[in-house]
């Protein structure tokens, strides 16, 4: 290999290293607007970062294509909080920072990984219309993203909350099952999902780990998960 040839080649791959890198940056923007999106129930913004065959798992269903995420953010949530409104309500909390995010993208660039988490902080004041509740979330995600036309989009949000609990008592005292998962599809639920989820996830107590989409970073290794355990108090 002559010295220009090697030159081409280094510069080749510094290209594809910076682009990698810049991937990730749109891909961690497109993620982190999501979890602003949602904080001010902007959800037909929301959709419009899925691609068109993208989905969401949510609470054991899966909702596909933009007909399935669109019935899951307007349909539902938007009429459920805001009453229909595209933006904020007056007294609707809904904090949904996006933190831990690790985001690997495919050496052709195509698409992507991520594995991240959301700490929710979420309720209705006493003086606002409805019932007052108020009540802390956590929970991870598992995502797949797809460029298209260049540009970065949600193909799979997969997120999966795994504990919930009132402000009033906390997270100790959270009753099993405390939110049921989706039971029913679509149409037969006209807001319910396309598919469940197999296997059906489990709320708190339960302490199920998410497979990780990529291995230890340090030995390379698959990441073993022995959830063995963590569901010994629940009775089937």
């Amino acid at each position: 290999m002559s010295d220009i040839q090697a030159l081409t080649q280094r510069i080749d791959q510094l290209e594809h290293t910076l682009g990698i890198e810049q991937d990730v940056n749109q891909i961690r923007r497109v993620q982190y607007s999501y979890g602003y999106f949602i904080d001010k129930s902007q959800y037909n913004e929301v959709v419009d970062l899925f691609a068109e065959d993208g989905e969401v798992w949510f609470l054991g269903g899966i909702y596909k294509g933009k007909a399935g995420v669109r019935r899951l953010y307007i349909e539902r949530f938007q009429t459920q909080f805001t009453q229909g409104h595209n933006g904020p309500r007056y007294g609707w909390l809904l904090d949904h920072p996006q933190l831990q995010m690790i985001i690997d993208v495919a050496p052709d660039r195509k698409t992507a990984q991520v594995r991240g988490r959301s700490m929710m902080q979420a309720g209705l004041h006493e003086s606002a219309e409805g019932s007052q509740r108020a009540w802390w979330e956590g929970g991870i995600y598992e995502n797949r993203y797809v460029r298209e036309d260049g540009v970065w989009k949600i193909a799979r949000l997969a997120y999966f909350p795994h504990w919930h609990g009132t402000f009033e008592d906390g997270w100790a005292k959270t009753p099993i099952d405390y939110l049921p998962m989706a039971s029913v599809t679509y149409p037969d639920d006209p807001l319910g999902p396309d598919a469940l989820v197999d296997p059906m996830p489990r709320l708190w107590p339960a302490t199920d780990v998410v497979p990780f989409h990529f291995p230890h970073p340090v030995t390379g290794a698959p990441i073993a998960i022995d959830n063995s355990r963590a569901r010994e108090g629940y009775k089937d």
